[in-house]
């Protein structure tokens, strides 16, 4: 089933902060590096890709050599704009080294659920592309707010990464991530955690092995994560979360290895498969 997504043409990859940086808080250019390579290694092949990256509170941290993320708001926004500023700089270095140009997009939650702006947005998405750039998408976190009448946030880049690949049609949802797939249970807890090769339908006990809200494992993104993976396949599409630590595991996702886990509506009974052993 999975070597369909070698006919994949136009695929939406997210990287994770834990991914781009540190736990020391420098950032991973060796990642960064690596990423941007397998991306433009993609676009040598003939396919059309998006990156999501988040990273730019962590970034603009590291620029301005700050110990820990500030509390209030409009400080948390001053650093994310000089790290947004930081991180595509570096995303135009690696990249222009493989011989592609990037061009940012920055997005409100208000701008793609309007319609004339939405259309905008995806108009310049497909401008971007068929000029041979590669769009690297993150929320504007200099402005996005969440107020009772002015909802401009979207919550999360999972949550947007899912929300990219439905406005410009992706086959494919790549989410790069800090754990090698869904398991039945924490790996962190559980070294024996079995992990899923294939996620039919997100249904209560799906979520009941994300580990609710109220634990370490959920609250720390994998419920976002399955938010996205759903959102993905109530419009067709599928969404593979695998391990960014390596990004070239990329050419193995879309070789149809099994890697990380996929989630698709394209099955053949059950609502989910047996987990990888």
């Amino acid at each position: 089933m999975r070597t369909s997504l070698n006919s994949c043409k136009r695929i939406v990859v997210k990287v994770g902060t834990s991914t781009l940086m540190y736990p020391n808080g420098n950032i991973n250019l060796r990642t960064i590096e690596k990423l941007a390579r397998v991306l433009s290694e993609l676009r040598n092949e003939g396919k059309e890709v998006v990156l999501v990256s988040s990273g730019a509170i962590g970034v603009g941290l590291r620029k301005l050599q700050l110990a820990k993320r500030p509390a209030s708001i409009p400080e948390q926004q001053a650093i994310a704009a000089v790290g947004q500023s930081e991180l595509m700089h570096i995303y135009s270095k690696f990249f222009g080294e493989y011989g592609y140009t990037v061009g940012q997009v920055l997005l409100t939650r208000d701008v793609t659920d309007y319609p004339t702006s939405r259309k905008n947005v995806i108009n310049t998405f497909n401008t971007l592309i068929r000029q041979g750039t590669v769009p690297i998408v993150n929320e504007n976190d200099t402005v996005a707010v969440e107020e009772i009448e002015h909802i401009t946030k979207y919550g999360d880049n999972d949550r947007l990464s899912a929300i990219v690949a439905k406005l410009i049609n992706a086959e494919l949802l790549i989410m790069l991530s800090d754990i090698d797939g869904f398991y039945h249970e924490n790996p962190l807890l559980n070294p024996t955690a079995e992990m899923f090769d294939e996620i039919h339908e997100i249904n209560d006990d799906v979520l009941k092995l994300a580990g609710g809200s109220g634990s370490d494992f959920g609250t720390g993104g994998m419920l976002t994560k399955l938010a996205a993976a759903e959102y993905c396949m109530q419009n067709g599409q599928q969404m593979v979360l695998a391990n960014g630590d390596h990004p070239e595991v990329i050419y193995q996702i879309i070789a149809g290895e099994k890697i990380g886990t996929l989630f698709t509506t394209d099955k053949q009974g059950g609502f989910l498969n047996d987990p990888i052993r």
